[in-house]
């Protein structure tokens, strides 16, 4: 009896824990949106933060995207030869980097990249009390800390997928051509065979959704920071696990919600 009380004890805090963080966060959205709304976001600030998500994000993107589209092409040629027509690894190719790999390669890439870099962030301000500082001087930190970098990761993240769409897709073509002898014009036949338009707006779409739920996780957790240099990485580390999780669960979720 005394293991089964202390199994229903840790599993009520683990519930009480997540519909916390997800009350916060809801909370951190909707505070995100009013400003938006009332026009007291700085949009200096939201166009600086795309920069930085965006460009700087750019070439390990498409690095990535390029390596996405050679492996798809690669192991769909070796699986094709003999059995299935040729020109459908155009489609796979598509298919698969559209669909799946672009958008959620690409949000793995940010987590690292972007995501533990605003958690980390915004813990250091919070142990060394900057976040309290702008309290005392009238200033909400989700108006000119996290509305920025939120706003920006639902503009920019979309862009980079549709990037890395198109440089898997290519990078795709290329590998298929070295690889299993399949020109351009027969890959792009495939392509185009079993092509449907709302492919691009599901990936864009999933786009919006990551661009979304990674800032937004990532300066939930940051704000939550406790306990000096050692509270900010284990707060960095908890919060790329949730984000992973976050963008791996959406991308479940997808399929049957919108396929």
């Amino acid at each position: 009896m005394l293991v089964i009380e202390r199994s229903l004890v840790r599993l009520g805090r683990w519930g009480e824990e997540v519909f916390r963080h997800a009350g916060e966060i809801w909370l951190l959205l909707w505070q995100t949106i009013v400003h938006l709304v009332r026009g007291r976001v700085p949009w200096r600030e939201i166009v600086a933060q795309m920069h930085w998500m965006g460009v700087r994000s750019l070439p390990i993107v498409m690095i990535t995207a390029v390596l996405a589209g050679v492996v798809t092409s690669q192991q769909g040629g070796y699986q094709f030869q003999s059995t299935i027509p040729l020109y459908i690894l155009g489609s796979v190719v598509t298919t698969s980097v559209v669909l799946e790999l672009g958008p959620v390669l690409t949000a793995i890439v940010l987590i690292g990249r972007v995501g533990a870099r605003i958690t980390a962030e915004f813990g250091t301000m919070k142990v060394s009390e900057q976040i309290d500082a702008l309290h005392s001087l009238g200033r909400d930190p989700v108006r000119v800390l996290a509305a920025p970098r939120i706003i920006a990761g639902v503009l920019v993240v979309p862009i980079l997928v549709a990037i890395a769409d198109l440089v898997g897709i290519l990078s795709g073509m290329l590998a298929a051509k070295a690889s299993a002898g399949l020109g351009p014009e027969a890959f792009f036949y495939g392509a185009r065979l079993y092509w449907h338009n709302w492919n691009l707006v599901y990936s864009l779409m999933k786009a919006v959704t990551f661009g979304l739920t990674i800032p937004l996780i990532a300066a939930h957790m940051g704000f939550r920071v406790r306990g000096g240099a050692e509270g900010v990485g284990r707060g960095t580390t908890t919060s790329v696990m949730f984000m992973t999780l976050a963008v791996l669960i959406l991308d479940a979720l997808f399929p049957p919600l919108f396929l």
